[in-house]
């Protein structure tokens, strides 16, 4: 099963969550295409790849990827944009939000009936991601893939 993680990467932020979130996708079995983001957020503030290269990889990754995780605290014009892309190809769309922010969440990611939204912090982030798979009937691969 592969997941497209889509975070703030070049217009600040927050970033202490993207690793564990990465790390909870990857303990349920779950293949991060965009697993890069989250070093390239951290490390260097964004892709030092030409901005149409990274159009290019990241749309590609979008297609190939079975659903996308969002987190969606701090408001990103390139997470909104791959939400509208990845809602396009009707891939299942799950947008996280930080609950000790002090931000309100954008009324595009929440008022879109086609997003799961919710609300979470370190202690529900493996049960939330768990529920959003048994929701968008995802679970019957993640179980193949964790019975091996």
């Amino acid at each position: 099963m592969k997941a497209y993680f889509a975070c703030s990467i070049r217009s600040g932020g927050d970033t202490s969550n993207y690793l564990p979130i990465l790390d909870t996708l990857k303990s349920l079995g779950i293949d991060v295409l965009s697993e890069i983001f989250v070093h390239d957020a951290i490390n260097f503030g964004g892709s030092p790849l030409p901005v149409g290269e990274i159009y290019q990889r990241d749309t590609n990754m979008i297609k190939a990827c079975d659903f996308v995780i969002a987190e969606v605290t701090h408001p990103s014009l390139g997470v909104g944009y791959e939400l509208a892309y990845a809602e396009k190809l009707n891939r299942p769309i799950l947008c996280m939000f930080d609950e000790k922010s002090d931000k309100s969440l954008s009324a595009m990611i929440s008022g879109n009936p086609y997003n799961s939204v919710a609300t979470y912090n370190m202690a529900t982030l493996n049960e939330i991601v768990k529920s959003f798979l048994i929701e968008s009937n995802l679970n019957q691969t993640l179980q193949k893939r964790t019975d091996r």
